[in-house]
């Protein structure tokens, strides 16, 4: 069976690090790059260190309004597929990429397989949240993560098949967070020793595009009272740049930034941080994989186990809020909630009896 694969930013590229080999073993892949993430930091090098296939095309489509983006990429996809004529097309997460991707197929009567399908933060203002759910309506087969999903879907009665196979990025965690965190050069180049720093990322539209949040944002940052390592997403340094708040957090005595990190890099980092402060779903679910406690910098999240289970505290831009947690002691235990490492296997069978169907 051939089957394309659309994949666009750093979230995706780790999840088909858990699928694209094992596809391949019995399946022709074709992966689709479309250039959504365009810095070679958070794109080449996750290629090279997670030994993910190299993409057959690479679209470059970079930049712009989100509407502007998926537009392109629409154009781009459509005739690339009638090119190649796969018999499914495979998508991941919820980026622009994931709805052209999805939705150029379904245009074209190609099945469509979505990964981490059933994620629901219920807040539409999220760019990411309307992808989902398109994505998961046009699919023909939705791949879940975890219970909560297979619930969400089966709430919304969507018309695919849906599967619960766990999360491919548990297998990805497995295979590489030990090797990382005996990595030492990341932490000397920051800086800091194990255990004795707070990691901090920060990218989405609704915290660095709007200056009065930005501004929150930072002021959190400064007010930490510890060593904090940013790496700098491009639009925050953009963002950061422009509203002349770069400089403040670089003078700042405990910020370390850093630019744009490979992914093993990022996860000695984040394996060796005595906690992570972040605006990110993939973080999020990172850090409780490595048992390193959450606050997220959303006032809602997908993921929603990681909350219930009082590892992840949503703190929004709120301050206090956000420092408190910092310093808050983690829970005694740290549930299975994502599957046992196998994910990328039955991602590959659930694809295997659709073809059989």
């Amino acid at each position: 069976m051939k089957i394309v694969t659309v994949i666009g930013n750093r979230p995706q590229f780790v999840k088909a690090a858990a699928v694209s080999r094992l596809l391949r073993e019995a399946h022709d892949e074709v992966i689709v790059h479309t250039g959504q993430h365009h810095d070679d930091e958070l794109s080449a090098i996750f290629f090279e260190e997670l030994q993910v296939p190299r993409p057959e095309h690479q679209l470059h489509i970079a930049g712009g309004t989100n509407t502007e983006q998926t537009a392109r990429m629409l154009a781009a996809i459509g005739p690339l597929l009638a090119d190649e004529e796969p018999d499914v097309v495979l998508v991941y997460g919820d980026t622009n990429s994931t709805v052209a991707g999805g939705l150029a197929a379904a245009q074209a009567q190609i099945p469509v397989v979505h990964v981490e399908a059933g994620m629901r933060s219920f807040d539409r203002r999220m760019p990411e949240e309307l992808n989902r759910v398109l994505t998961d309506h046009l699919s023909d087969l939705l791949l879940v993560p975890s219970e909560t999903a297979l619930r969400n879907l089966e709430r919304e009665a969507v018309a695919g098949e849906v599967v619960l196979v766990g999360d491919v990025m548990v297998d990805v965690s497995m295979m590489f967070q030990p090797r990382a965190k005996a990595e030492t050069r990341p932490l000397r180049d920051a800086g800091v020793e194990p255990g004795a720093f707070v990691l901090c990322t920060a990218h989405r539209a609704g915290n660095v595009d709007d200056p009065d949040r930005l501004r929150r944002l930072v002021d959190i940052i400064l007010a930490v009272d510890e060593p904090l390592v940013l790496p700098l997403h491009p639009r925050t340094g953009a963002r950061l740049d422009a509203a002349g708040w770069l400089d403040e957090l670089a003078e700042a005595e405990h910020v370390r930034l850093a630019p744009p990190l490979g992914y093993m890099a990022f996860t000695a980092l984040l394996t060796n941080a005595r906690r992570v402060l972040t605006d990110s779903g993939g973080v999020q679910k990172e850090a409780y994989f490595a048992g390193v406690p959450c606050v997220t910098l959303r006032d809602t999240t997908e993921w929603v186990e990681t909350i219930e289970t009082g590892w992840n505290v949503l703190v929004d831009l709120d301050r206090e809020a956000a420092l408190t947690a910092l310093q808050t002691a983690p829970p005694a235990e740290r549930p299975q909630l994502y599957g046992d490492g196998h994910a990328g296997e039955r991602v590959v069978a659930a694809i295997d009896a659709l073809r059989r169907a």
